[in-house]
């Protein structure tokens, strides 16, 4: 523990802004919080927020394609035109505009819609369009066809896209985008960049891809030791344990980014594996959060923080340590134990849930939702974290394995902040 003495830190700073700082520090961590709830466009259905303030960002959920009704039409442009203005509503109702935002994820029903989706959403980003990720998932609430959701930062200052040499301009992303303190990586494709043929064998797919984020990173100046979070999104023609292998090598034992590895139905351009996540500039500000019942990892550490932010890997429903696994078949219940385990790394560091900024929800069966939330909602007492829900693969089947253990029916990753002592 480092202990500072606050004159110290304060001397030389502005009498105001001594106070401010002063303000800030003792105010609750929820206060510092703020949500936006648009007068258009989707109300919240759900125990989240639509958008939410946490310093200078703004994290939107994925508000779906309904409308201030909350119907959802018919076809797929309306509903991608749809679920876009609900972005947009979130965004200007926060005060700042579509060109602030700087990264999103964009979930499709149908990968057969992917040239559609890219003629309506860049109609949404003109000049610098975010870094982004796109799935082809297996379902979304109310049977939507498509959902976004959406990172933004206060100041236009604060966004620098990352040229990257080679890079095709035509889709409507950018291969990174670098704010004051962080970096946001577009998803990179198991595929060559300059040819785009997917290789038949899985494990240079998988090389591909993590040789797509080491470019962008190192573009901006930065390697994947930066890296604070990653989600590998594959297709279940690619193996697990050899995406595993390769990715291991990439990072020293023990210093993994939190990983949340979740299994999609599809991705673009038929391929297999796409690599995209969140990294941090200045490298003396991460730091990996290891709670005690957690054993050291080479592919995934339980939670990495960088300059206040904490971001988490994805956590089930399992009950760690000898003899683990998950135990129980409703899947509220392993919710609870998610909420558990995600609650180790935040106490690890000194906060709780309260923390929490944004948080993503995978359910084995979008039918699940409601009593998922009912869970979920138990464990905010202040402003509710922004959140996005879906399921990403056909339903498991829902048998009793060895031992009393269960197939796990959903995963939960974490955003938290908490501002630097």
């Amino acid at each position: 523990m480092i202990r500072c003495n606050a004159g110290s830190i304060l001397s030389g700073t502005p009498l105001m802004t001594r106070f401010a700082l002063i303000v800030l520090a003792a105010m609750p961590l929820a206060a510092q919080f703020q949500p936006v709830i648009p007068a258009t466009g989707a109300r919240p259905d759900g125990p989240y927020s639509p958008g939410l303030w946490a310093q200078d960002y703004l994290y939107v959920s994925g508000p779906g394609p309904r409308d201030a009704s909350g119907r959802i039409a018919a076809g797929f442009d309306a509903q991608a035109r749809q679920a876009m203005e609900n972005v947009k509503a979130v965004v200007e109702a926060a005060g700042i505009t579509m060109e602030h935002v700087v990264y999103t994820h964009v979930y499709l029903r149908d990968m057969g819609n992917y040239d559609a989706m890219n003629r309506i959403y860049g109609e949404y980003f003109k000049k610098t369009p975010p870094a982004r990720a796109v799935l082809g998932i297996a379902g979304l609430r109310g049977g939507a066809l498509m959902d976004v959701k959406a990172v933004a930062v206060r100041h236009l200052y604060q966004k620098q896209p990352v040229a990257v040499p080679g890079w095709d301009p035509k889709e409507p992303y950018t291969p990174g985008i670098l704010t004051h303190d962080q970096i946001y990586v577009s998803a990179m494709l198991g595929r060559d960049l300059e040819t785009g043929q997917v290789p038949a064998d899985p494990a240079p797919q998988v090389q591909l891809a993590l040789d797509g984020m080491s470019r962008v990173l190192a573009a901006a100046g930065l390697d994947l030791r930066h890296m604070l979070f990653v989600n590998p999104f594959l297709t279940n023609k690619l193996p697990a344990g050899t995406m595993n292998e390769i990715y291991a090598r990439h990072w020293k034992l023990g210093t993994a980014p939190a990983r949340g590895t979740i299994y999609v139905v599809s991705l673009p351009h038929g391929a297999q594996i796409e690599y995209t996540g969140v990294g941090v500039r200045d490298l003396s500000k991460r730091h990996v959060i290891y709670p005690r019942n957690f054993h050291t990892s080479s592919t995934a550490s339980p939670c990495v923080t960088g300059a206040g932010w904490m971001y988490c890997s994805g956590k089930a429903g399992f009950i760690t340590g000898v003899n683990g696994g998950i135990f129980h078949h409703d899947p509220g219940v392993q919710l609870r134990q998610s909420m558990r385990n995600l609650l180790d790394s935040l106490e690890e560091i000194g906060t709780d849930f309260r923390a929490t900024v944004e948080t993503t929800l995978y359910l084995d069966n979008i039918a699940d939702y409601q009593k998922a939330a009912n869970v979920y909602k138990l464990y905010f007492d202040g402003p509710a974290p922004s959140q996005t829900a879906l399921q990403q693969i056909p339903p498991a089947n829902r048998v009793e394995g060895p031992e009393g253990r269960w197939p796990a029916l959903e995963q939960l990753t974490l955003i938290a902040f908490k501002p630097a002592q």
